[in-house]
Order: structure tokens, then sequence, then C-alpha cells
């Protein structure tokens, strides 16, 4: 089970998808990046993609592309595009993926995992959770910030030889990776944690750690996790609260990825479309289903449309 090396398309090859792919490339698999940015390709192209932070600078060769229209077929593909443009970016990669394919969502928010099953059925769609953390620094150049766990999961719960078979190679090749048998529990409790630090980030446009030295902030952020904890019971999720907040703690602590602003936070910096509607929206959205009031996750999604408004029309 060791011994599989699997061929890995990542769609997005944003801060998360760069991480992922260098990683995996640098652990010998054989890794193409999907994205738009132009520039960004050619410079991971011509150079390598320049990896800088934790684990030290260094130049990993790993090949990038805009048009997937030509790829060979992959026997994974990492979804780790900004959820806004899941179909869409999923659609051009159809082609790549065969009868057992699989396609596994790390990306933020509620919801992709079904968007994805949209396009391919959802009999090849894996569940993802990651508490790595990463940021761009230029065309081609990204920064790691530590060597934090990855878990994957089939959606329906348990584990199934695939799982093991696809965590056991990503681990292999030094990604933190293990299978896990509730990965929709996984997602909910990273899920809270990014209900607490993504907006309150953007809002604010602070790091992490920043967000929960103001005490007004990190009270705000623990509101809306709780609210979250509410409707995810409501949902069938049984979320231990105490461990959610060790999770944030575990972000925002010396050794965690809290060096960073939220993905949010940087999709206001660069006027770009936000998640919130797949995160803060999404608690929002669940709990008018089940009759739950949502005041601190309203009042953030509302904020962050306020940002939003400056540039989107």
């Amino acid at each position: 089970m060791g011994d599989w090396k699997p061929t890995i398309a990542v769609v997005g090859a944003g801060a998360m998808g760069c991480l992922f792919g260098g990683l995996l490339a640098e652990g010998g698999l054989d890794v193409t990046l999907v994205d738009v940015w132009q520039e960004h390709v050619e410079r991971i192209n011509n150079d390598g993609l320049k990896m800088v932070g934790y684990g030290g600078d260094r130049y990993i060769p790993v090949r990038a592309t805009t048009d997937p229209s030509g790829m060979e077929t992959v026997d994974v593909v990492s979804v780790q595009c900004k959820a806004p443009y899941t179909q869409e970016a999923v659609s051009r990669v159809q082609h790549i993926l065969r009868a057992d394919s699989v396609a596994i969502s790390f990306q933020n928010g509620l919801g992709n995992e079904e968007r994805i099953g949209e396009v391919i059925g959802m009999d090849r769609v894996l569940g993802g959770v990651t508490a790595q953390g990463a940021a761009i620094e230029g065309p081609g150049v990204v920064r790691n910030f530590s060597d934090l766990p990855t878990h994957i999961g089939e959606l329906s719960g348990g584990l199934s030889e695939r799982v093991q078979r696809i965590a056991a190679a990503l681990d292999g090749a030094g990604l933190q990776t293990s299978a896990s048998a509730d990965i929709r529990q996984t997602i909910w409790k990273k899920f809270l944690a990014n209900i607490a630090v993504s907006p309150t980030s953007a809002i604010a446009n602070l790091t992490i750690k920043e967000v929960f030295a103001v005490p007004e902030l990190k009270e705000t952020a623990f509101e809306a996790l709780d609210e979250a904890a509410v409707v995810a019971r409501a949902e069938g999720i049984e979320l231990d609260l105490a461990e959610t907040r060790e999770v944030i703690d575990q972000i925002a602590g010396p050794e965690g990825s809290g060096d960073n602003k939220s993905s949010l936070c940087v999709d206001i910096l660069n006027r770009r479309p936000s998640e919130v509607d797949v995160i803060s929206g999404a608690v929002v959205r669940l709990g008018r289903k089940h009759g739950i009031p949502t005041p601190v996750n309203r009042t953030l999604v509302a904020a962050v449309k306020g940002l939003e408004s400056h540039y989107l029309g």
C-alpha cells in the first residue's frame, strides 16, 4: 500500500494548492498545477515553485498549466480553488478523471463536495480538511507556515480501501495525511474554526493571531462559533466546542499558522469575490432552515459584503 504513487492534478494553484502540490512533487509524486494566473504558471514552469518559510527556502520543480485540455488522466484531483469557481474549474478538468479517479475538496466552507459531485458524480468525491496555512507572496512564490495535519475521508463515513491508500501515499510523500472515518465531522470542526477567524481577520485586516489579541474581536469570534455549533447540532453533527476552541488555539498559538491573514481577508485585499457565502453565510442559511437565530454571523456577513461593495458591482 505504501509503494503506490498516484498521479495528481491540483485545481487552483493559490496558496494552499501550491503548498500541497509543491510538497507532494518534492516528495516524488507526479503533480500538475492548474490555474488561470498566466504569470504565476509561467514562473513555476520556468524557475520551479519557490517555497519559503517553514522547511527552508527552496525551488521545487513542478508542472503547471493554464490549459488542462491536453492533460492525461490522473488518479487524484485535489480541488483547491475558491468556492465561487468550483463548478467551472472542475468542469474544465472533468476529462482527466477516469471511472476510478477521485476528486478531493480541500476548500473552505460548506457544500463544496456537493458542487463537485454535481459535475462528476458524488461517488468520485472525497472530503478533505487541513490545518495547514500558506500565502502567495508573488508569482511562483508560496510561503509555508507550519506542518500541521491533513485528513481525507468518504463523505458517507467509514474507512474505505481507496481513502486509506490515498492517505498513505500523500503521507509518504511528505504531506502529513490520515484517513478519517467521519470526515463530515472533521469538515465541520475546521468550518467552525473558519467561522471564528475568516470574517474577523477580513473585517479588521489583521492576522489570525492579531485578531485574538483584541478582546472584543476574540469575543465576537467565539460568539460566531457558538452560533455555528448550535446549527451543527441541528444538522446532526455532534461537536465538542472545547475541542474546536483548542483547534483555534492551535492555529493562533506560537506553533500554529496564525501569522497569516485569513484567505477571506486576502480576497478582500485583492478585490476578489470572497467565500463569505459558504462560510458565515452557510451558518445563516442553515440557521434559517432550522429556525435558529444567528445574529453574529449575519452581522459578519453584512460587514464583509460592505467591504466587497467597494469593488464588486
